[in-house]
């Protein structure tokens, strides 16, 4: 279930920024003009599934159980940061290598230009958005924002391991994750100066953390429900509120996934599933290589193919497939490697476990 939310909101990030950036979209648009300002307007919203999914899958890497505390909180916030940037400082350059090329060809908004040493070392830190410097391909603010979220509900089970002591605590985390994404759905998430923090992401984000706790089966019935409550009560409230789609989104996907996130749906599964399951695992590169991949065949059918709506929408597709294409090559030929390569540079999360048994909330 994981791997086909993942599946589907990559390639929709792909086709929205082919949509977003043009020309080729521009040019081919008369063909099919709602889809493709759908795309342009509402296709950003499926980064949405990825902030509730990192959040669900955080929850269970970190605090299956709920229980407060992490052994290293520094050496824990160091083993996402190995694992998220080596491949997106390759991506980077794969950028800049495509904007120089991408110049040659066409003049257009999309194009960035070339980095100096401070933009490169913003970038090298995941800190480009925070002070302020032009991102390099698009997408690059959300891995940014995912690794500040990622410090920042590491610090929460850390606080929480302080406040809780030798004391069992059950409903800290959950109470602790309850109140930031009310701050956050509440307040920091309405106001748009907010959105190169990650407060501002922490909503959905903490919908996901909650959804992996509602959905153990092994908690009483009341529990569950308490949990349930704990995303549904803010969510509604925030909504009602101040609608965004975004957080409804999000609010959908939370719920899906606290119903079917731990389904195993290819044990039931065809080569379809497969393929779903291959694209969910490539998701990550499809993310960081699409942008390079459209802008370098975007400037070639601007500088080589005449503007005709057809061949400019066949270009669309191209560029769509190539980048799928091009993310399981980087795929298994970056991150893949690299990930093993920088293994041991990072040590496994200490997860606290109480007694024999995964400790469970209480009714």
């Amino acid at each position: 279930m994981i791997n086909l939310l993942k599946a589907g909101a990559a390639q929709l990030i792909v086709l929205h920024h082919l949509a977003f950036y043009g020309p080729m979209a521009d040019a081919a648009r008369p063909l099919m003009p709602p889809i493709i300002d759908w795309l342009d307007q509402y296709g950003r919203i499926a980064v949405q599934a990825f902030l509730v999914i990192s959040g669900f899958l955080v929850a269970k890497s970190l605090s299956p159980s709920a229980m407060p505390g992490i052994g290293n909180p520094l050496g824990t916030i160091w083993r996402r940061y190995i694992k998220l940037a080596p491949p997106f400082m390759v991506a980077m350059f794969l950028a800049i290598g495509a904007s120089a090329l991408a110049r040659t060809w066409m003049v257009h908004d999309s194009i960035s230009a070339p980095p100096n040493m401070s933009q490169l070392a913003a970038h090298v830190l995941l800190l480009h958005s925070v002070l302020g410097y032009e991102s390099l391909s698009a997408g690059a603010w959300y891995v940014a924002i995912d690794f500040q979220l990622y410090a920042l509900i590491t610090c929460l089970l850390w606080l929480g391991g302080r406040i809780a002591g030798n004391r069992f605590m059950p409903w800290l985390m959950p109470l602790l994750v309850t109140l930031g994404v009310s701050i956050s759905l509440l307040y920091f998430n309405r106001d748009a100066d907010f959105d190169v923090w990650a407060p501002y992401f922490f909503g959905s984000y903490g919908l996901g953390i909650l959804a992996w706790w509602a959905s153990d089966p092994r908690r009483p019935f009341i529990a569950t429900f308490s949990l349930l409550l704990m995303m549904v009560v803010p969510a509604v409230l925030a909504l009602e509120l101040d609608f965004r789609i975004r957080i409804a989104v999000a609010s959908v996907v939370a719920c899906i996934l606290c119903l079917y996130g731990r389904t195993r749906l290819s044990t039931y599964a065809s080569s379809g599933w497969s393929l779903i399951n291959y694209l969910g695992k490539i998701s990550y590169s499809i993310f960081l290589v699409h942008f390079p991949v459209c802008l370098v065949v975007n400037a070639a059918f601007t500088r080589f193919v005449p503007n005709d709506a057809y061949l400019q929408g066949a270009g669309v597709v191209w560029a769509w497939a190539a980048s799928v294409a091009s993310g399981a090559v980087f795929y298994h030929w970056v991150e893949a490697p690299l990930g093993r390569f920088l293994a041991g540079l990072a040590k496994p999360v200490a997860v606290p476990t109480f007694g024999t048994k995964p400790a469970r909330l209480r009714g």
